[in-house]
């Protein structure tokens, strides 16, 4: 497109669910500040168990830590903007947090996959080299692990952004996303994406499916390892610890690769039915994991336990005094 034809964009719309009728988008916020709003004090309850209970303060438990904090900060990039939409109509948003919150929407998508790779790691360990686990897997190796995690997973997403960003935007500035996100954005550019898409593509699977595949490998190996426990209570003893990071991770990884795979092979489908695919797989995981773990993992739901029973016998001495 000649120069002269250009428009400089100073910012964007998200178009949010293009088929929500008005008189939808008040309950629309409403439901989603109430999911942002769960997600935060499940969240934070994980983050206070963890401080306040050193009985939690073991490799698994800090893996945990780092998905609740990963997840509170996923959340507040892609929720406040599109609840806003909705409720105070606040539409737009400009052409630089635009780029910022593509940044983090896709190098916090990075972090939580290597944090559930570290979660396969842990159950890998304990189920198929049991000897070595305590040797290995240690609060040292966690911390070790995390940091990387979080240093690593920014090359990346940085690199889509500064490719991304000088790109001519001069068409239409509406997002078909509640967010900000790379494949949204590209597509608004008036130039060939193949040349940055493809490779971001790439890129992005890379950081995606590298993890996913020793995630299979991993629970191909405790599959096995399962199936020679004589014992029918072992076996469904030994695969009750794995289910909560199955549920987990079934819940990341499969919506996921379904959208970023049919976005770059032709798979078409509504722009609404997308969308909520996208919104699922990016809400959903953040609120579900904190009831998955106290639900499923015994030290952290006698923890939360006790701090109900706590905060009950406080409030009935409260009341006694009060008397």
């Amino acid at each position: 497109m000649p120069e002269e034809n250009r428009s400089t964009l100073t910012e964007f719309v998200l178009s949010g669910f293009p088929g929500l009728h008005p008189q939808y988008e008040g309950l629309a916020s409403a439901v989603l500040f109430l999911v942002y709003f769960f997600t935060m004090i499940a969240n934070a309850t994980v983050l206070f168990l963890f401080v306040t209970d050193r009985s939690l303060h073991k490799p698994m438990y800090y893996i945990i830590l780092n998905l609740s904090a990963c997840d509170i900060l996923f959340s507040t990039t892609t929720l406040p903007k599109i609840i806003s939409k909705y409720w105070f109509q606040s539409k737009t948003i400009s052409f630089t947090a635009c780029f910022v919150q593509m940044f983090f929407v896709h190098y916090l998508g990075t972090v939580n996959s290597y944090i559930l790779f570290q979660m396969a790691l842990d159950r890998y360990l304990a189920i198929c080299r049991p000897l070595r686990y305590t040797l290995v897997f240690k609060t040292s190796t966690v911390l070790t692990l995390s940091v990387t995690a979080w240093v690593v997973a920014m090359g990346v997403p940085l690199m889509m952004v500064i490719r991304a960003y000088p790109l001519p935007y001069c068409a239409s500035n509406i997002v078909s996303n509640c967010y900000c996100d790379h494949i949204g954005i590209t597509s608004l550019a008036c130039t060939d994406r193949a040349a940055y898409s493809i490779p971001a593509f790439v890129l992005a699977m890379i950081m995606l499916l590298g993890p996913l595949a020793f995630i299979i490998f991993s629970y191909s190996c405790i599959i096995f390892a399962v199936l020679k426990i004589a014992n029918v209570q072992g076996r469904l003893k030994t695969l009750s610890t794995c289910s909560a990071q199955l549920i987990i991770i079934s819940l990341y990884y499969f919506p996921r690769c379904f959208v970023y795979l049919a976005s770059n092979i032709g798979i078409t489908f509504s722009a609404d039915l997308r969308i909520v695919i996208i919104m699922l797989y990016s809400i959903a995981p953040p609120m579900i994991n904190p009831l998955i773990y106290c639900l499923r993992t015994k030290d952290m739901r006698e923890s939360l336990q006790k701090l109900i029973c706590r905060a009950i016998s406080q409030k009935v001495q409260i009341s006694v005094i009060s008397k």
